[in-house]
């Protein structure tokens, strides 16, 4: 079934027009969200070689949040204008490993277990815990 309709298609008294007056917030916002998505390709063509560009399409299947991350800072540095020439396939490889590195790290961090006990007044600093103090 086809969501478009033509006006000449409709029983009489019927519009197209929404009856809330109104313009659908949903058809807003993928709108907008699609103008982003164009305009991020379009940040990236220009800022990636075409073989540094269909390696990052590759990697997007497999691990989308990772090639999400290095679209944000090819697209960031693109539009701070700290890029002096277009990213190779080379670059684009070093910043991905650059990517799971810092995951990694900060998985390995989270997994870490740290205790910290009190320290009583009585507590002595020192080595020798013989207790001849306590005599």
């Amino acid at each position: 079934m086809s969501d478009n309709v033509t006006a000449s298609e409709l029983p009489d008294g019927f519009s197209l027009a929404d009856p809330t007056g109104h313009a659908s917030p949903s058809n807003q916002q993928s709108d907008a969200a699609a103008q982003r998505d164009a305009q991020r390709q379009a940040i990236l063509e220009q800022a990636m070689t075409p073989d540094a560009l269909a390696r990052l399409r590759r990697v997007k299947l497999v691990k989308k949040e990772r090639a999400s991350a290095v679209e944000a800072m090819i697209a960031n540095m693109a539009l701070q204008r700290k890029l002096d020439s277009k990213i190779t396939e080379g670059k684009l490889i070093e910043m991905l490993e650059g990517i799971v590195g810092a995951q990694q790290k900060k998985a390995a961090e989270a997994g870490k277990i740290s205790i910290q006990r009190k320290k009583y007044n009585f507590d002595s600093d020192d080595e020798d815990d013989n207790d001849d103090d306590l005599l």
